[in-house]
Parts: C-alpha cells; sequence; structure tokens
C-alpha cells in the first residue's frame, strides 16, 4: 500500500495544510495550520533520518532505501517512483528546516491564506522532488515548485515585482524547456526491467547504456536545464532581481531550497546518468561555474541594497556548489552537498534578517543605515553571526563546506596536471579559492557600514528590536548553521554514504 512507505508524507502533509488553509477563517488559524504542518514535516525528517542511519548501520548498501513505485501512467511508463539516500535525506531536513522558519518569518504578511497556499505548493514540489527517482515524476514536481514563485512575487513582493516576476518564470521556464527535452532524449535511449523505455533512475543505471554520441547531446540540455536554476553564469541574471522583489519568506525558500534543486538535479540526473559525457565536457562548464563563483563575489562588493548584495553572494555560493560537483570526485562532491546544506541555511538566515530589518526601517540601503547594533542588537548579532558563516569563519557551517571543496577541488586539478591532462582544473581552483577574500570585504563592508558607526536615520533609533517569532526563526537556523559547523563529520558521513563503491563504479570514477 502506497502509504505504508514514510516518503509519501512528504508530500501528503504539504496536501493536508493546503485542504486545512482552505478551511480556515482567521490569522490564528492560518498560523496554527501553517506551524503544526511545518512542525510535522520537521519531525517527519528527523524520523527519516533516525530509520535511514539504523538500516545503514544495519550493512546495506543499496543506492537508494525506501525505494517503491506505484504505476500512474501506463502507457508511457510513468510511476510515482520514490527512494532516498544521504542526499536526499539532508535536502529534506534542510527543507523542512527552512519551511518552518519561513512560517515564522511570515507571521504578518498581508493575505496569508493565499500567500501561504501558494508557499505550501511550492513547499509540496521541493519536497516531491527530493524524494523522486521517476524523471518524470521528478520533473513535476520541479515545476510545481517553480510556477508558484510568479505569484508570490508579483503579488507579496515589493520594488519592481511585476518584472522581477516576470523574468524569473520566462528564464526559468526556458530552463525547463531545455530539461523536458533532455529527459525525454534519456527515456527514449533507456532499457527497463521489462525491456522497454523507463523513467526510473535505478532501473536507467542498471540496465541501459546511452551512447556516447546520445550523452553529448543530452548532457549539456539536462545539465543547463538545472544549471538556470543553480544561477550559473550566463544564466544568473534572474537570481538577484526575483531575490530583490520577493517577499522574506519566498526569498528563504527561493535561495535556501529552491536553488538546490538545481546542484541537485545536475548530479542526479545529469552526472549520474551520462557519465562519460561528465567526463569529457565537464570542463566547459567548469569554466562557466568558475565565473560564477568570482563574478557573484564582485558583483556583491559593489550592490548598496541589502538583497541584491545576498542575491550575488548566493551566485557565487550557489555556483561553487556546481563547480565542486563537475570536480568528479568523492571529496569534492562531499563538499557541495556540505556546501548546499550550508548555504541554504545561512542564504535563509540572511534573507529573513533582511526582511526584519527592511520591516522597520523601510529600507534595504546600506548607505542609509547605521549604528544598528545599538537599536536593534539581537538583530545585529544575528546578522553578523550569518555574515561569519558566509566567509567561512571556523565552527561555523561555510568554513566545512568551503574546505572540503577546496580540497577536493585541489586534488581533482593536481591529479589531471600531474597526468598530462591539463592545469585548467588547478588554475579555477585557485581562482576560486580566491573567491573567500572577496566575500569577506563584501560581509565586513556590509557589518561596518549597517551595523556600526553613528545613526544616519534619527527616526531608528525609535525603531523595536525582533518580536518573539522572528527570534524563533532566526535562533532556528543559527542553532542549524553551529550544528552543521560544530558537529561535521556527522553529515559528512550521512552524505558519504551516497558515494558508495557501487556509485562510482557506475560513474566511473575513483
Amino acid at each position: 500500500m502506497i502509504f505504508d512507505n514514510i516518503l509519501i508524507y512528504f508530500v501528503v502533509i504539504p496536501l493536508i495544510m493546503l485542504g486545512g488553509l482552505a478551511l480556515c477563517r482567521n490569522i490564528k488559524q492560518i498560523r496554527a495550520v501553517a506551524v503544526t504542518g511545518s512542525l510535522a514535516l520537521l519531525a517527519l525528517s528527523v524520523v527519516l533520518l533516525v530509520q535511514y542511519l539504523e538500516i545503514r548501520a544495519g550493512g546495506n548498501e543499496d543506492p537508494m532505501l525506501f525505494v517503491d513505485s506505484w504505476t500512474w501512467f501506463a502507457p508511457l511508463n510513468i510511476n510515482l517512483a520514490v527512494g532516498v539516500d544521504g542526499i536526499s535525506v539532508a535536502m529534506l531536513l534542510l527543507s523542512s528546516v527552512i519551511v518552518l522558519a519561513g512560517s515564522f518569518a511570515s507571521w504578518t504578511i498581508a493575505q496569508p491564506k493565499a500567500f501561504f497556499l501558494w508557499l505550501i505548493l511550492l513547499s509540496t514540489g521541493v519536497f516531491g522532488f527530493f524524494i523522486s527517482i521517476d524523471l518524470f515524476t521528478m520533473f513535476m514536481f520541479y515545476e510545481v515548485a517553480l510556477i508558484p514563485m510568479y505569484l508570490l512575487i508579483g503579488v507579496w513582493g515589493s520594488g519592481n515585482k511585476n518584472y522581477s516576476a516576470m523574468k524569473l518564470t520566462l528564464m526559468l521556464m526556458g530552463g525547463s524547456a531545455f530539461l523536458m527535452l533532455g529527459l525525454i532524449g534519456i527515456y527514449y535511449n533507456s532499457t527497463g526491467a521489462d525491456g522497454g523505455h523507463t523513467w526510473d533512475i535505478l532501473e536507467i543505471v542498471k540496465y541501459s547504456y546511452i551512447s556516447k554520441g546520445w550523452q553529448y547531446f543530452l548532457f549539456p540540455m539536462t545539465f543547463v536545464g538545472f544549471g538556470v536554476l543553480g544561477a550559473m553564469f550566463p544564466f544568473h541574471t534572474w537570481s538577484p532581481d526575483g531575490h530583490a522583489s520577493a517577499p522574506t519568506a519566498v526569498s528563504m525558500l527561493h535561495a535556501g531550497v529552491l536553488m538546490k534543486l538545481g546542484g541537485y538535479g545536475c548530479f542526479r540526473v545529469a552526472i549520474y546518468l551520462m557519465p562519460q559525457a561528465a567526463h569529457d565536457l565537464s570542463i566547459i562548464f567548469l569554466i562557466l561555474t568558475g565565473i560564477s563563483v568570482v563574478y557573484g563575489a564582485f558583483s556583491a562588493c559593489v550592490q548598496t541594497d541589502l538583497k541584491y548584495i545576498n542575491a550575488y553572494s548566493s551566485v557565487s555560493h550557489c555556483g561553487l556548489v556546481l563547480f565542486a560537483i563537475l570536480m568528479l570526485n568523492s571529496t569534492a562532491m562531499t563538499g557541495a552537498i556540505m556546501q548546499m546544506l550550508s548555504h541554504g541555511l545561512m542564504t535563509a538566515l540572511f534573507f529573513a534578517l533582511i526582511g526584519m530589518i527592511y520591516g522597520r526601517t523601510h529600507t534595504r540601503d546600506i548607505r542609509q543605515m547605521g549604528g544598528l547594533m545599538k537599536i536593534m542588537p539581537f538583530l545585529a548579532v544575528c546578522y553578523v553571526i550569518a555574515g561569519f558563516a558566509s566567509l567561512g569563519l571556523p565552527g561555523l557551517s561555510g568554513f566545512v563546506a568551503e574546505m572540503t571543496i577546496f580540497v577536493g577541488s585541489f586534488e581533482a586539478g593536481m591529479t589531471n596536471y600531474l597526468s598530462g591532462a591539463g592545469s585548467t582544473r588547478l588554475v579555477f581552483t585557485i581562482i576560486a579559492c580566491c573567491s573567500i577574500v572577496i566575500t569577506a570585504v563584501y560581509i565586513l563592508r556590509v557589518v561596518g557600514k549597517l551595523l556600526l558607526g553613528p545613526v544616519h536615520d534619527k527616526h531608528h533609533l525609535e525603531l523595536t528590536d525582533a518580536t518573539w517569532w522572528e527570534r524563533v526563526a532566526a535562533i532556528m537556523l543559527i542553532v542549524a548553521v553551529a550544528g552543521i559547523g560544530c558537529f561535521p563529520n556527522f553529515f559528512n558521513n550521512l552524505i558519504n554514504t551516497t558515494f558508495t563503491e557501487k556509485i562510482f563504479t557506475v560513474l566511473g570514477m575513483n
């Protein structure tokens, strides 16, 4: 029976939340449904984590656990196929934490009923995407996660919100078109257990061989399709504008979770199913992602809008995720997943704090603010912690993630260089390492202008510090950021359960 599998409840609970929200008659009921449902998703993620670790400790080395499949549309062999590995479990945990924090951050949102309906629909797509191992259902949930963004930004956003919403939608839908063509190509080059075509990732890996020619054609389409959502250069321009206009909770989910669908998809689909093309063409995309890392960091340095600063920072950090995945070794890939977790939490914290500050000062221009450490010390200290995580301070999540990436990238670069395969990987690794310095520049610049020095606007002296629900959202994310930084080995072991010998045999890696 379908409800015997724990994974299906990651879709069922949001659907129940949608039904509950439709019946709500006042703001208290809406808040109760949003928080209760989000807590249920977080509890479910923790239960899944415990069960997953218990099964792995028992010696099970299958690529995916909790695997199940139910026929959905037989003529095209479309199934609701689910399964998780260490990466999926980590992403589900990340998503549930940010959804809960976003619920508290949206405590006083206008038109709360409609807002939470669309926000929960977005989260339904995210959770469904991470549990899917059927390419068609994965793509369906991918679209379910993207479509609500237009309304969430266009209706509840600020600034030039219509332009931003349309730009985001058109560019992401364009990426989806590339992705759809790539997935259809994979389907018609696949062989399932019954000898017919299949959408099932595990069956494609086990029974199919996609010819090198088709891999060269399909790999760029799928990688670019997912890479657009991962803000890969030069397809990143939708991200800063989208972030700048989005309401707080949407920015949190957008940068914290939605952009992770891009990195996850690049690994799960493009690289995993087409390893030969990944080896041969990775250098092209490595250059593009390397540019993303440096370009995003430099762009953040010259911005004056808090959201634009964090948006370009996200371009840099998400570029680092794709950069690490393309190194094609276990160390760098582990670092990429750690970076996805780290960036998801710290950028959600950043956007939550920016929204709280903007709600009080009614400006995001750092030139018009100053001395906020005296006025709202709680929010200021939280911002400093988020900044330290972003620039990679030891003890916080950013350090372990970026160090793992750079060690793995340097290892891959030196291996290529010593084998005579060229020095491109090594050169771009060194360039990417330099981005840390640039990150420190724009983070410390913002902290200095925003929090320290004199108060520029005397009206700001009348402002209040964080409310209890804002404190809950911020503390929750800070605890998660510090947890990864202080206990990195736990998350490293969780992720490494994915990179088994079986998987690397398939990928042709070492």
